[in-house]
Order: C-alpha cells, then sequence, then structure tokens
C-alpha cells in the first residue's frame, strides 16, 4: 500500500485547512486509515483514525476541532481541520492498517507527511 499525504501549508490561529490522503495498491476493504502528527522534540501523536466502515476516534487535544473522513471509492481519506491553534504546527503523516483498530498505534504503512504550520 502506497500513500500521498498532502494539503499541509501555512495559516493563523484560528484558520482551517484540509489534509487529503490517497492511497493506492492492494488495500482491502476492511481497513483503518489515521492520521498522526509530529512537532519537533516531540514524540509523534495519533490525532485521529478511521475505519472503512466509517468509524472514527480522536484525540481529545483536536475533539471538536477536526474531522476525519473517507471516501471508501477513492481510497482517500481526509482531515478536516479547523480553529487550528499554534500548538497544531507538525508534520501530519498518514497511516494504513488492516482491519478495524480505531484505538491501535501500531501501522504498517506510513505516507511521506505533509507539513502544517500555525501562526499565532
Amino acid at each position: 500500500v502506497q500513500l500521498q499525504a498532502s494539503g499541509g501549508g501555512f495559516v493563523q490561529s484560528g484558520g482551517s485547512l484540509r489534509l487529503f490522503c490517497a492511497a493506492s495498491g492492494s488495500i482491502l476493504s476492511r481497513n483503518t486509515m489515521a492520521w498522526f502528527r509530529q512537532a519537533p522534540g516531540n514524540q509523534r501523536e495519533m490525532v485521529a483514525a478511521v475505519t472503512s466502515g466509517g468509524s472514527t476516534n480522536y484525540a481529545d487535544f483536536v475533539k471538536g476541532r477536526f474531522i476525519a473522513s473517507r471516501d471508501n471509492a477513492r481510497n482517500t481519506m481526509y482531515l478536516q481541520m479547523d480553529a487550528l491553534e499554534p500548538e497544531d504546527t507538525a508534520v501530519y503523516y498518514c497511516a494504513w492498517r488492516q482491519g478495524w483498530a480505531l484505538s491501535s498505534t501500531s501501522y504498517a504503512y506510513w505516507g511521506q507527511g505533509t507539513q502544517v504550520t500555525v501562526s499565532s
């Protein structure tokens, strides 16, 4: 499975961005895709996960601000990010794994990352 993340950029505090993750290759129908992020000096952390069945899981720090969704026909995952804060500045990665596992942080396939920068 290959993953291509895009949509990052520079935005002022309170602004919005939408990230995209396109998956290709041998994609099993029952799977989970997720967004992770890593800021300089910090460990990578999960932001949101969404199964091919449509269930979602969010980190507490993004609840009410970010929405993860998928278009299974296009094998694409989205992350709508609203009310962005400087603390959201990080490289955002998308990931894919077989099966439904919303709470797992173990993913077999990763995209290259897209930079999100939020100014104060």
